[in-house]
Formats: C-alpha cells, structure tokens, sequence
C-alpha cells in the first residue's frame, strides 16, 4: 500500500514538474516573440495550478507519514518528494518572476539578440527535466550529470552579464532594459541551482552518499 501512495505522489510531482518547466520556457519565449498573452498563461494559468498542486503534494505526503510510518527507503522517499515539491514552487515562482520582467520588455526595442540567454534556460529546463527522472527512475550517475551541468549555466550567466555592462557602458539609453535582463538571468541561474539541489539529493538518497559542497569532478 504504501508503494501505491508513493506512486501516486511520484506521478503528481511530474505534473507539477512539466508545468514548472513550460513555465520557464513560455516566460522565455513570450520575451524572444514579444507576445503578453504568453505572460498571461504563466501568471494567471500556470503559477496558480503549481501553487495548488504544492498544496496537495504536501497534504498527500504528510498523510502517508501519518498513516503508514514509512521506514528507511521509503522515509526517506516521501521526505524527498516533500522537498523536490518545494523546490518545483519556487521554479514556478521564479518564472512568474521572469514573465513579470518580460512585460517590461516587450514594448521595448531588444538590448541585443537573444542568443545566449534562450541558451541557458534550455539547458536549466532540461537540467531540472533529468533531475525529476533521476529521482523517478533512481538513477545516482544521472543525478550526478546535472550537478556538473550547473557550470555551464554560471559560465552562459557571467557571459551575458558582462555582455550587458559593455552595452550600457557604449549606451547609457539601454541600462534600464540591460538590467532587466540581468535581473532574469538571476532568476534562470536559480532555476538551474534548484535542479542541482534535486540533482543532489537523489544521489544521497540512491547511495547514501552527500555530494553537496563538494568540487563537481
């Protein structure tokens, strides 16, 4: 019984997971195509069904504490899944935060193109994708992969930033729209920071091993 709970939690974190994800690649997208009505999804639409979902995941784990007394493994499961879910709220609070930027954005002409930063919030989705199934299919090395991932946005984030300061250094017209983006590239690099988190956890869960604070190899 308590593999069906844990199940049953499992396939509610994926829901929550992908529409997180949509979420920060719509808060992306509405600021490459210049289009509000993509704004208007992940605020009005999506963050409410993640902040919904958040209460329900916790309700439902916090029900399988009390009901089953898990042990081991499975505690250790369910504790997990608790904290996966507060991650997965905050990603769709960071992305709510990125399509609030975006409504500054759009009415104005683009800084530069946008290359490096689309770059980044691939790879932070697809990060926070991995980590999810490293957690669903216990797959340590996977886990691992994503924390090493992590680098690759830092480095796309200090790129950009630095990118942006020679524009406004040139151009003084363009600091307010400059720091608007660097503003999202925060908020990008947290999402990236988050799957590192879950990236982490899943190996301690699968090895019993803690990788956190440690050099990435």
């Amino acid at each position: 019984m308590i593999g069906k709970r844990i199940a049953l939690l499992k396939e509610k974190l994926l829901r929550m997971a992908n529409i997180a994800e949509s979420m920060v690649q719509d808060s992306m997208k509405a600021i490459v195509e210049k289009d509000s009505k993509l704004v208007e999804q992940v605020i009005n639409v999506k963050e409410p069904l993640v902040n919904n979902l958040e209460i329900e995941i916790d309700e439902d784990a916090i029900e399988t504490l009390a009901l089953f007394e898990p042990k081991a493994r499975d505690l250790r499961t369910v504790v997990m899944i608790m904290k996966m879910n507060n991650d997965l709220e905050r990603v769709g609070d960071l992305a709510t935060n990125v399509a609030e930027f975006a409504l500054e954005l759009i009415p104005q002409p683009d800084v530069k193109p946008y290359i490096d930063l689309p770059k980044m919030v691939d790879i932070s989705v697809k990060m926070l994708d991995d980590a999810i199934a490293s957690f669903i299919s216990q797959d340590a090395e996977l886990g691992r992969d994503v924390c090493r991932r992590d680098d690759m946005v830092d480095a796309l984030n200090e790129q950009i930033i630095r990118e942006l300061v020679t524009y406004m250094l040139e151009d003084p017209t363009t600091i307010n729209r400059a720091l608007t983006i660097i503003r999202i590239t925060e908020n990008i690099e947290r999402v990236a920071d988050l799957a590192t988190n879950i990236g982490e956890d899943v190996v301690y869960i699968v090895e019993s091993e803690v990788i956190k604070h440690k050099p990435k190899k």
